[in-house]
């Protein structure tokens, strides 16, 4: 007598198993898209800061070039001519001023609003030299100047007979964007609680930084030269920008700010006065 043959009974997952296994798998990509989101948040924030610094280092670059270039040529490259050229040929000072530029009354120059200059100064810069030497107007000026958060730049020839403040500053143009060297004290609290070593005393702080021409060793801060506290004595600028990224760290949601320094020498012949 045989046996029938037993059916084998197959079991599949029930309805609790199909429901945890599916919440374990939500649970799962929705950690996966958070930190693919936090990542991609940290990428952009890095990103921006990245340009921010790269565009900042070439504002502050041209600007060295150009003090470096600063008072050339100077007048007494031309003493072999009898008759002098116009002085739109050559430099008559390394960095220009306002006043008295036409007059050649020169200005004192300070800091933090002192002094009798209105430029040069913290926030305002135009350098004197010759772009192209073999250009039939050989100097020109370039300006630069701190608008709000935007440092723009001017350049133009010059004119004989011409203020270079009023001259250059028709032909602004955007260089460096947020910039905030000369912020609010409201911001510049903001700032320090996450950069206590930004903003010295809280207050802003100077974009160009003027050293002049002393008889009695180094280069001084020209406000502390004395009688020779002229631009036409300027002999180094100290370059300072702070730079914010348009936008706030992804992970901290605090603000990215980074800050370059430099300098420029004049390396041509200068006019001490």
């Amino acid at each position: 007598m045989k046996r029938l043959p037993q059916k084998r009974v197959e079991r599949g997952f029930s309805l609790i198993e199909m429901m945890i296994a599916a919440l374990i798998f939500i649970l799962l990509c929705s950690a996966a898209f958070a930190l693919l989101s936090l990542a991609q948040q940290r990428y952009q924030t890095e990103s921006q800061v990245l340009n921010s610094f790269q565009e900042a280092r070439f504002g502050l670059d041209e600007i060295v070039r150009d003090v470096n270039g600063s008072a050339y040529p100077a007048q007494n490259l031309y003493s072999f001519n009898p008759g002098l050229p116009p002085k739109n040929y050559y430099a008559i000072t390394p960095i220009a001023w306002d006043p008295g530029y036409v007059s050649g009354l020169t200005c004192q120059i300070g800091t933090a609003g002192g002094g009798t200059c209105t430029t040069p100064g913290d926030f305002d810069l135009i350098v004197e030299r010759d772009v192209d030497y073999w250009r039939v107007n050989h100097v020109e000026w370039t300006r630069y100047k701190l608008q709000g958060t935007i440092l723009s730049r001017s350049q133009t020839e010059k004119a004989v007979g011409a203020e270079p403040d009023a001259t250059t500053a028709a032909s602004f143009v955007p260089y460096v964007q947020n910039v905030m060297n000369n912020a609010l004290p409201a911001q510049i609290a903001q700032f320090q609680t996450v950069y206590p070593q930004m903003f010295p005393s809280g207050n802003p702080v100077p974009v160009f930084s003027y050293f002049c021409y002393s008889p009695f060793g180094p280069p001084q801060p020209c406000p502390s030269a004395g009688s020779y506290n002229s631009p036409l004595n300027v002999i180094d600028v100290e370059i300072t920008l702070i730079v914010m990224a348009p936008t706030k760290d992804a992970q901290t949601g605090q603000l990215r700010l980074i800050e370059l320094h430099g300098r420029g020498h004049g390396l041509n012949p200068i006019l001490v006065q």
